[in-house]
């Protein structure tokens, strides 16, 4: 929270470049379960058309015996997951990288998120920002990881964020 005025805070989100420390891990709640209609929409809207996400007649022949979770879905609500701690100060995601898919997730899962940050250093170009690198780790409600992967980003520090977003 900012204090904006007497008795008036405003809420923000995200931890500032300054606030991270190497080592750090951020349990990020609340966890989601996934709906067989998320599954769908998610697989349609995005052009995913393999049966294994949307036809449980043919999900049930195959080794898992019901319809997966689309990968795309879980990863997209992980990274969302992490914002409210990693990335609401963010002023550009950099990239991912080694994402691994270890283990399925399936419609009725409950997923968390976790993120350890990796290293921190000023960025080079952008005075008074910092580069932040995370290992996020998603978990099921049996604490089972279905996926890890790093990613960095580009975030604010106090100063930055204040003379950038004076009046919002």
């Amino acid at each position: 929270m900012r204090k904006v005025a007497d008795n008036r805070y405003r809420a923000e989100i995200g931890l500032y470049f300054e606030d991270f420390n190497v080592g750090d891990v951020y349990e990020h709640r609340p966890g989601r379960t996934i709906t067989e209609a998320d599954n769908i929409q998610f697989s349609l809207l995005t052009m995913n058309q393999h049966p294994l996400h949307c036809d449980a007649h043919y999900a049930a022949q195959t080794e898992f015996g019901k319809p997966l979770v689309n990968s795309g879905l879980t990863l997209a609500i992980i990274l969302g997951m992490t914002v409210p701690e990693i990335s609401g100060q963010a002023v550009a995601n950099l990239g991912w990288k080694d994402i691994n898919l270890t283990g399925p997730v399936f419609p009725g899962d409950t997923i968390y998120a976790e993120s350890e940050v990796l290293a921190l250093r000023p960025s080079k170009s952008r005075s008074g920002q910092g580069i932040v690198t995370v290992r996020t780790i998603g978990t099921k409600q049996d604490g089972s990881t279905f996926m890890t992967f790093e990613r960095s980003a580009l975030v604010h520090s106090r100063e930055t964020a204040r003379a950038g977003a004076a009046n919002y």
